[in-house]
């Protein structure tokens, strides 16, 4: 490889934090013009690496070096990073909802014209960043009012505001649906031809196959390999190998289904958004639940997916409008998140940092903190009672930590996700409604958390799965229900479904529900 084509290089960086060696010894040689994935398993480093080249963990605090543009550089913070042309899109967007595109596009960096700020050159910049990024909105539209989609590419749209030579972007399609996924991909190849380097960090395999020209691979935050997409003929299954240091040979773990009766239903739910009256997120929607059983659902972002599980869920969600739900024969009434858990439902939102977990806990309190009941005398919690749950969760779902005593907001994503799963597994829940359990987690936590599922449903209990990934619910479900504008338009055995039969019921609204 000529150092001429050479932007930058990380020469064995090494990053300690309390009792954890989170980098060891890591290097990465990006070219300039070139997509550079990183790859890993949660808790591999990747965003460690990423934050240490962007100021985030400042000059000092590691070990190795950094050199730029054939120049060692000793960033002491993001902005610095950014003044060189390094800049960093957060898997957690950086951006503020209350101000406009245009405010947010130059928070910090206003262009000013007498003292004061140029708002006419500010939006007529604006405008012309937009349309670098394809987006067409308005540039006073309030970021609150636009898509998640739309959200990335004002980041991007930012980013080439401060004249990026170097982008990074840790998960950048998690929480986009494919159109969006593919238009954001699209327009990273777009800058990819202007000479604006990439680094992306990303659990879709798939998109990185697709577009990345090499990919470091950092397994236990120590780099194993640095692969040439082309000339390695690289596909998913090798970058697999280099992730988990072994060869899976299937994505999902082997299960031979004991389906029992039908235990729960819902019976034409139907629920209004909160905010807008004339709006139905859900419309007459009919399911079944059997022991056993890991019931699916699919549909396209804002298809009413999430609406349904949460409404469900103790009217967690919107205003019930009317429909029945039965448990065990009989007919029940869940007027609040109280009552479900009482009745034994249990949700794993698909916002764990949000809405499943208080990223300011402990792992011990979140464990329990769904039913502080089973291990309280009174109005007092048993402390050893809390510690033992807490360390059997530990061990059985095997969450990576030094302690139980440590903060959820420090783990991995995929060892959130499995404290999330913890919580309400210590419910004892009859029926486990999980949406998107897997977002933002890897290959091999992933296979970790479907032998989990799997084992709930193993159990006889029933199980709602939620994903957007097609081959995550033919791979685990044992049927599945399509939605389309809140409306559930079929259901379809699994063994019998592909993904092209799934995506026509899920982009049409003709009902074709029938019982199986």
């Amino acid at each position: 490889m000529s150092t001429d084509h050479v932007i930058l290089e990380m020469r064995s960086i090494t990053k300690e934090f309390p009792g954890v060696k989170a980098l060891s010894d890591v290097s990465l040689t990006v070219q300039r013009g070139e997509i550079h994935a990183i790859c890993g398993e949660n808790g591999a480093g990747k965003s460690t690496l990423m934050k240490v080249l962007s100021g985030v963990y400042p000059s000092g605090t590691y070990t190795g070096d950094i050199v730029y543009q054939g120049e060692n550089v000793h960033f002491k913070d993001i902005r610095s990073s950014e003044a060189a042309g390094i800049v960093i899109i957060h898997q957690e967007l950086a951006l503020i909802p209350e101000l406009s595109i245009t405010e947010n596009i130059f928070l910090g960096n206003e262009p000013t014209k007498w003292g004061a700020i140029d708002w006419i050159t500010a939006k007529k910049t604006a405008l012309e960043l937009l349309a670098r990024v394809g987006l067409r909105d308005d540039p006073d539209t309030l970021i609150k009012n636009i898509g998640v989609g739309k959200q990335q590419l004002v980041e991007i749209a930012k980013a080439l505001n401060k004249s990026v030579k170097v982008l990074i972007l840790d998960e950048p399609t998690a929480a986009l649906n494919e159109s969006d996924s593919q238009h954001l991909l699209d327009l990273i190849r777009g800058l990819k031809g202007k000479g604006i380097s990439s680094i992306m960090i990303s659990h879709k395999l798939n998109e990185i196959e697709q577009v990345a020209d090499s990919i470091t691979i950092i397994r236990d935050g120590k780099t194993i390999e640095t692969l040439d997409v082309v000339a390695d003929g690289v596909n998913e299954d090798r970058i697999i190998r280099g992730m988990v240091g072994r060869s899976l040979e299937s994505r999902f773990p082997d299960r031979t289904p004991h389906i029992g009766d039908v235990f729960f239903e819902v019976r034409d739910w139907t629920v209004q958004h909160p905010q807008v009256a004339e709006r139905m997120v859900v419309k007459g929607s009919t399911l079944t639940v059997r022991k056993g059983e890991i019931v699916g659902i699919a549909g396209l972002m804002g298809a009413g997916r999430t609406e349904l599980a949460m409404s469900i869920f103790g009217r967690s969600y919107g205003n019930f409008i009317s429909g029945r739900m039965y448990k065990d024969g009989k007919e029940i009434e869940l007027k609040n998140v109280a009552d479900a858990i009482d009745h034994g439902l249990a949700y794993v939102s698909e916002d764990r940092k949000a809405l499943g977990l208080n990223l300011l806990d402990d792992i011990k309190r979140s464990v329990v903190s769904a039913k502080l009941s089973k291990i309280s005398s009174g109005p007092v919690v048993n402390e050893s009672k809390e510690y033992a749950v807490a360390e059997s969760y530990r061990k059985s779902l095997r969450i990576k930590t030094p302690s139980i005593n440590a903060g959820v907001g420090k783990l991995s994503g995929g060892n959130q996700q499995k404290v999330v799963l913890a919580k309400w597994m210590f419910t004892d829940p009859d029926l486990l409604i999980l949406d998107e359990p897997t977002r933002g987690i890897d290959v091999g936590a992933k296979y970790e958390i479907y032998g989990i599922i799997q084992a709930l449903a193993a159990q006889g209990k029933g199980v709602i799965l939620i994903s957007s990934e097609l081959p995550e619910l033919l791979g685990l479900a044992d049927r599945i229900y399509t939605v389309f504008e809140g409306a559930i338009t079929d259901c379809i055995p699994a063994a019998s479904a592909d993904p092209e039969t799934l995506m026509k019921s899920m982009t049409s609204a003709r009902k074709k529900v029938q019982s199986i």
